[in-house]
């Protein structure tokens, strides 16, 4: 028997309140692996494990919401998408559409903010209309920010940052002796949003596909067999579990850790 929803929301809160050491994420990434390979699996027509992938992604939105996750990053199409069969492109733009539209309703109800990160300039206009209509329309809503990757590389999102830096030198507006890490930060994409905390790639892979590297630099991973159709809030809720039990020493060692978590 499923668990609803709720049930699950206040079993993890309570898991989670038994540890006083226990962390919530502030910001989710996915890398959401697995549509294909799912298709075959069933024996689909082609293309319609992109469509399950699409519907599996609801519930996972409603799941984080409810928990108090801040920001939920997916990866729906990479810079690197753009080298499949043209017809799977042709694909993957027509069911991004579908899913902005299909999306709408439910950021309204749940009063979520809906943004896109990556490099737009390869994307139709209409498209590209869409995801702005979107996001103006959502723009003052608090409960919880959806972050779709379309056409997003990390490697172009720190060119793109150092790009912007490099033109403010030209401009005379910055010194080069004082570009560092902070300043590249605050140009990067999602540089107003906590830093990832922790990535998750269903689908059986053990790599981060050049999705939010610069973003989830001391990200907790966690990989799964799970193809990404078949990956539901019950699993997701185990890996929140065990996220809480981890230490996470960003450098410093644990009885650094330790000290701080007491002071």
């Amino acid at each position: 028997m499923i668990t609803p929803l709720s049930q699950q929301v206040d079993d993890l809160m309570s898991t989670l309140n038994k540890n006083d050491k226990s962390l919530m994420p502030r910001h989710i990434a996915i890398i959401m692996d697995g549509n294909n390979r799912y298709g075959d699996h069933h024996k689909l027509a082609k293309g319609e494990g992109h469509i399950a992938g699409k519907d599996a992604l609801d519930p996972i939105v409603e799941y984080c919401v409810s928990t108090g996750i801040e920001v939920l990053t997916v990866f729906a199409f990479s810079s690197e998408n753009w080298q499949r069969p043209p017809n799977e492109v042709a694909l993957l733009m027509r069911l991004l559409a579908l899913t902005i539209n299909e999306q709408m309703p439910r950021m309204q109800k749940y009063r979520i903010r809906l943004r896109f990160i990556g490099d737009r300039s390869p994307l139709s206009s209409e498209l590209q209309d869409l995801m702005t209509d979107a996001e103006q329309k959502t723009a003052d809503f608090e409960a919880m920010t959806l972050v779709i990757a379309i056409s997003y590389g990390g490697q172009w999102d720190v060119a793109h940052a150092a790009k912007t830096l490099a033109e403010q030198v030209l401009a005379g507006q910055l010194q080069i002796e004082d570009i560092n890490k902070e300043r590249l930060a605050a140009h990067v994409q999602l540089a107003d949003a906590p830093a990832v905390d922790m990535l998750i790639r269903t689908g059986g892979e053990y790599r981060l596909s050049n999705f939010l590297l610069w973003q989830s630099a001391y990200a907790e991973l966690f990989f799964t067999q799970t193809l990404w159709p078949d990956f539901t809030p019950n699993e997701l809720e185990a890996m929140l579990t065990d996220f809480a039990q981890r230490q996470r020493r960003f450098g410093k060692t644990s009885e650094q850790v330790q000290v701080q978590d007491l002071s």
